[in-house]
C-alpha cells in the first residue's frame, strides 16, 4: 500500500476507535480499501449500503435490511407507528450488533442524515445507549460529488425542522462526535491522465467550454455497438432506458409474452417499479427490480439475467453471475405515505395502493442512478438531460477509458450540476484530515480504551445482580442456602473485583501516558499481564458458582427466564475469563487482542460456547435440535424434470395464497416445490422428507399435494425415483406429565400449597384446583389441607341445612373470613360423599 492517504486511513481504522469519512474521486481505490479491510482487519466488521446494488458490490447488505428500518423518515425524538416486525431482532442479530467493532457504510453520499440517526438509535438500543452509534466505530465511504440522497418534498417538509441538509453530515448524532476525514488523491480506475483531468474538472464544477469540446469528441451520432463488444447504455431517465430496451427486444426473433400487472387502490404511474404490461421473450436480458422476499434470497435488486424458458404461465431466468435458474413469481409493492402526528409525535404509514407484477424489467440499458459503484469497459452515455447533483460525473466516471466511452448526445454545461452545500462541506474535509500528532493521540486513546474494556466488569456485575434478583424473587423458599451464597459472593465480587479494577485503572492510565512506546513497553505489559492474572484467578469461584446453579421449575415462562439469566451470567464470565487468560499468556497487543476477542464473541454467537452449552445440556434437546440431527439431507436436481406437474403445483400454490391472503413462499418455499416435482413423493413420509417442507407442511397441505402428485404420476405412468439417502422420522414427543399430577407429586414430596404455586409460577387457587380430585379420591386426606377446627365448623353448618346448597357463596357469607373458598370447597366435596 504505497498510497499515503490509504496508509493513514488504514492506521485510523486498525489502531484507533475514531470515526472516519473516506472520500475521493471515482476510481481512487475506495472499494479496494473496503475489500482489504473486510479480508484482513481483526475488527468485527459489518458492511451496509443504501441500495441493493451498492450492498452487493460492497459485499454487504442494505441498511434497511440489516437494521430492520421502515422506509419512513426518521424524526428525532419520535416513534414510528407501524408493524412491529420491523423491530423484532433475532438473538443472532442482537449478538452480531453487540459484538461488532466496525460499521462500514458504503456509498455514503446517498445516505440521508435521518437514516444515519436511525442507525444510531438501533445501535444504542442494543449496545451502549450513552455513546453515539452505541460505541461502534464508523467508516463512511463515498464521493459527495456523486449521487445525492433521495428525499421527497413531503418528507423534507417534516425533516427540514430538524436538519439543515439531507446529506449524511447533517446527522445530529454525527455532529456530536469527532470524526476524521481523508480524501484519496491517486486514481487507479483511469490510467489515462488526459481523461482523468477532464473528469476532475467535471467533478469539481470547473468544466469550461474547452473541457466540453474535448469530451464531446466522443459524441458519435447513430452509434450501433456490436453485441460482442458488450456496450451498456446509461441514461438519466427511466423512460430513455425503456425506449432502448424496447428496441433491443424487438430484434429478438422469438414469440413475445405479456404479463399484466394487478393494481389496486392509488398507485401513480410514475411510481411503477416495472412495466404495467411486461413484454418478454426467450433470450431477453433482464434485471431484477426487487430483492427476493423469500428466505432463499435468490435474487437482488439489480441482478442481471436472461430469460431461458417462457410461456403464458410464467418464465425462468438464468442468472449471469452464478448461472442458476430462477423460476420467477409475481411480487407486490405498496404505495404508502407517511404522516407526522404533531400531538403524539408518531409517524404513521398509510397504504394507498398495491402494484403486483413480476419483479423484472428488460435491461440492455440502465439509469445512471443504477450504475453507481459499477465499472464498464464500454458504455454509451446520454447525460445531456442530467437533473441532479453529480449525475453527469457518475456516468462519465463509470468508464475506464475515454476510448471506451461513447456519448449519444453532446454534453452541455447545464448538465453538470453542483450543490453549494457540498462545496462548503469540502472546507470541513480539508481542516479535519488528521496529522501525525493527532493520529498518535487517537491511537493512544484507543489503546487505553481497549485495556479499560478488558478490565471492565460491569457486564458481569449486571448479570450477577440479575441472577440474585431472580433467585430472591422466585426461588427463595426452595433454595434459601443458594440465595444466601449468592448474596455473600456478590459482596465479595464488589470488594475483590469492582473496587480493585477501579484502582487498577488509575495505574495503567498513568503508565500509558508515561511511556511513548506504551504498546510495546515491557513495564506496562508486565503490569497488564499481572492484572489479568489477578482478575482471572479471582473470577474463577464465581464461574464455579454459576456452573453449579440449577433452578428447576415446571413453569415454562419462569424456566425460560431463569435459563436466559443464568446463560447471560455464564457467558459474561466465560468470555471475560477467556480474554484474561489469553492476555495473561500472550500479553496485550491490539491486533492480536481484537482477533481473540472476535473469535470468542463469534463462538458465543455461533456455538453458544461452553458456558451456555453447560446450561443447555441440563435439559433435553428440543424437537428442533432432534430433527436437525435425525433428518438426512436429500439432493434435489436443479432442473425441472416434470414441467407439467410444476405448473399444476404452482397454480395450486397461487390459489392457496389468494385464499389465505399469505405470500406464496409462505405456503410452500420454491425449493420445496422443486423437490416435490423432482422427487415425486407419493406418501406422507416421503412428502415430509422433501427439503424445506417437513411435517408441518404435511399436516397443513399434505392431502391436497399428494392428490395432485399421485394424479400426475398415474397419468404419466411414473414410479417414485429411488432416493439414496435415508429419511429417519422424527422422534415422537413424549407425553407431557399432567399438570395436576405435578402439583400432586410436589405436595406428596412435602411442599406446601404456597411453595408449589411459587415454584411453578401459578396462583395458589390453581394449585388447590389441581389437588381437589385427589381429595375426592382419598389420595390426599382432608386434614392435610384444612385444619380440624375449620372442618368441624363447616361440617356443622352443612348439617343444619335442609338440603345441600347449589354454590359456596351462602356458606362463605355465613362463615365470613374464618375460612377461604378453597377450604370450604374441600370440605364440601368430602361432605357430599358422606
Amino acid at each position: 500500500m504505497n498510497n499515503p492517504e490509504l496508509q493513514r486511513a488504514w492506521q485510523i481504522i486498525e489502531n484507533t476507535g475514531t470515526h472516519l469519512f473516506l472520500t475521493g474521486k471515482a476510481g481512487t481505490g475506495k472499494t479496494t480499501f473496503l475489500r482489504k479491510l473486510k479480508k484482513e482487519s481483526p475488527k468485527r466488521t459489518v458492511i451496509v449500503a443504501p441500495t441493493g446494488i451498492a450492498a452487493i458490490n460492497a459485499g454487504g447488505v442494505t441498511i434497511h435490511s440489516f437494521f430492520q428500518l421502515p422506509f419512513a423518515p426518521f424524526i428525532p425524538d419520535t416513534t414510528f407507528n407501524t408493524e412491529q416486525k420491523h423491530f423484532r431482532f433475532s438473538k443472532e442479530k442482537i449478538n452480531i450488533i453487540r459484538s461488532m467493532d466496525l460499521l462500514i457504510i458504503d456509498e455514503i453520499s446517498m445516505v440521508r442524515a435521518d437514516l444515519l440517526d436511525a442507525i444510531d438509535s438501533v445501535l444504542r438500543r442494543y449496545r451502549d445507549r450513552y455513546k453515539p452509534f452505541g460505541g461502534v466505530q464508523l467508516l463512511m465511504i463515498g464521493d459527495l460529488q456523486q449521487l445525492a440522497p433521495v428525499v421527497k418534498e413531503t418528507e423534507w417538509n417534516m425533516l427540514s425542522r430538524y436538519y439543515d441538509t439531507s446529506y449524511f453530515f447533517g446527522s445530529r448524532t454525527l455532529k456530536e462526535t469527532t470524526y476524521a476525514t481523508i480524501e484519496l488523491k491517486q486514481v487507479y480506475r483511469q490510467n489515462d491522465p488526459y481523461f482523468l483531468s477532464l473528469l476532475n474538472k467535471v467533478r469539481e464544477n470547473k468544466a469550461d467550454e474547452q473541457t466540453l469540446t474535448l469530451l464531446n469528441q466522443r459524441y458519435i451520432p447513430h452509434f450501433h455497438p456490436a453485441k460482442e463488444e458488450g456496450y451498456i447504455q446509461l441514461t438519466t431517465h427511466n423512460y430513455q432506458a425503456q425506449q432502448i430496451n424496447d428496441h433491443e427486444l424487438s430484434l429478438i426473433k422469438e414469440p413475445a409474452f405479456s404479463y399484466k400487472a394487478e393494481i389496486t387502490g392509488n398507485f401513480p404511474e410514475y411510481s411503477y417499479p416495472t412495466d404495467e404490461t411486461l413484454i418478454l421473450k426467450k433470450g431477453a436480458q433482464i434485471m431484477f427490480v426487487k430483492n427476493d422476499p423469500s428466505p432463499e434470497k435468490r435474487y437482488y435488486n439489480g441482478m442481471i439475467g436472461e430469460i431461458s424458458v417462457i410461456d403464458e404461465a410464467g418464465f425462468t431466468v438464468r442468472t449471469k453471475e452464478r448461472d442458476e435458474k430462477i423460476i420467477v413469481q409475481p411480487e407486490e409493492w405498496a404505495n404508502s405515505k407517511y404522516v407526522l402526528n404533531e400531538e403524539t409525535k408518531e409517524i404513521t404509514e398509510e397504504q394507498e395502493g398495491v402494484f403486483k407484477q413480476y419483479p423484472v424489467k428488460p435491461a440492455w440499458a440502465i439509469t445512471i442512478h443504477k450504475s453507481q459503484g459499477l465499472t464498464f469497459e464500454h458504455a454509451i452515455i446520454d447525460a445531456h438531460s442530467a437533473f441532479a447533483h453529480g449525475q453527469a460525473y457518475v456516468a462519465l466516471s463509470r468508464c475506464k477509458t475515454l476510448e471506451g466511452m461513447v456519448l449519444s448526445s453532446p454534453l452541455s454545461l447545464h448538465a453538470i450540476i453542483s450543490d453549494t452545500t457540498i462545496d462548503n462541506y469540502n472546507q470541513y474535509i480539508e481542516t479535519h484530515t488528521p496529522n501525525e500528532e493527532l493520529l498518535r493521540a487517537m491511537q493512544q486513546t484507543y489503546f487505553l480504551n481497549l485495556v479499560s474494556e478488558l478490565f471492565d466488569f460491569s457486564r458481569i456485575a449486571r448479570s450477577f445482580n440479575e441472577q440474585v434478583r431472580l433467585i430472591d424473587e422466585h426461588f427463595y423458599k426452595l433454595f434459601p442456602q443458594l440465595l444466601a451464597e449468592y448474596k455473600k459472593q456478590i459482596q465479595i465480587f464488589t470488594t475483590k473485583i469492582v473496587d480493585v479494577s477501579y484502582r487498577f485503572h488509575k495505574q495503567y492510565e498513568r503508565l500509558v501516558a508515561q511511556y511513548p512506546d506504551y504498546d510495546t513497553n515491557n513495564s506496562l505489559q508486565a503490569r497488564i499481564i499481572k492484572g489479568a492474572a489477578y482478575f482471572e484467578q479471582e473470577l474463577r469461584p464465581f464461574h464455579k458458582l454459576a456452573e453449579a446453579t440449577h433452578l428447576p421449575t415446571d413453569n415454562k415462562e419462569l424456566r425460560k427466564k431463569a435459563n436466559n439469566t443464568l446463560e447471560e451470567f455464564l457467558n459474561a464470565l466465560t468470555q471475560k475469563l477467556s480474554l484474561l487468560q489469553y492476555v495473561e499468556e500472550s500479553g496485550f497487543h491490539v491486533s492480536d487482542y481484537l482477533r481473540k476477542k472476535a473469535y470468542i464473541l463469534l463462538s458465543e454467537t455461533d456455538h453458544e460456547n461452553s458456558a451456555s452449552t453447560t446450561t443447555r445440556d441440563r435439559k433435553e434437546r428440543t424437537p428442533q435440535e432432534r430433527s436437525s440431527r435425525e433428518r438426512k439431507k436429500i439432493e434435489v436436481p436443479s432442473d425441472i424434470l416434470h414441467p407439467e406437474l410444476y405448473r399444476k403445483l404452482t397454480e395450486w400454490r397461487g390459489a392457496k395464497a389468494k385464499e389465505t391472503g399469505l405470500p406464496a413462499y409462505v405456503i410452500i418455499q420454491q425449493k420445496a416445490l422443486l423437490g416435490m416435482v423432482n422427487l415425486l413423493p407419493d406418501d406422507a413420509e416421503s412428502l415430509e422428507a422433501v427439503p424445506y417442507f417437513g411435517r408441518k407442511g404435511v399436516e397443513n397441505y399434505g392431502l391436497e399435494l399428494l392428490g395432485i402428485i399421485r394424479g400426475y404420476m398415474k397419468e404419466q405412468h411414473l414410479q417414485r425415483p429411488e432416493i439414496r439417502t435415508v429419511f429417519v422420522p422424527r422422534e415422537r414427543k413424549r407425553d407431557k406429565e399432567d399438570t395436576k399430577k405435578i402439583s400432586f407429586r410436589l405436595f406428596k414430596e412435602g411442599m406446601k400449597v404456597k411453595e408449589i404455586a411459587e415454584s411453578r409460577g401459578l396462583a395458589t387457587s390453581t394449585i388447590n384446583k389441581h389437588l381437589l380430585p385427589y381429595i375426592q379420591s382419598g389420595d390426599i386426606k382432608l386434614q392435610e389441607l384444612v385444619n380440624q377446627e375449620k372442618i368441624d365448623r363447616i361440617t356443622a353448618y352443612l348439617r343444619k341445612l335442609p338440603s345441600l346448597p347449589q354454590g359456596l357463596t351462602e356458606i362463605k357469607e355465613k362463615l365470613g373470613g374464618d375460612a377461604s373458598y378453597d377450604e370450604i370447597r374441600f370440605v364440601f366435596e368430602v361432605y357430599k360423599k358422606l
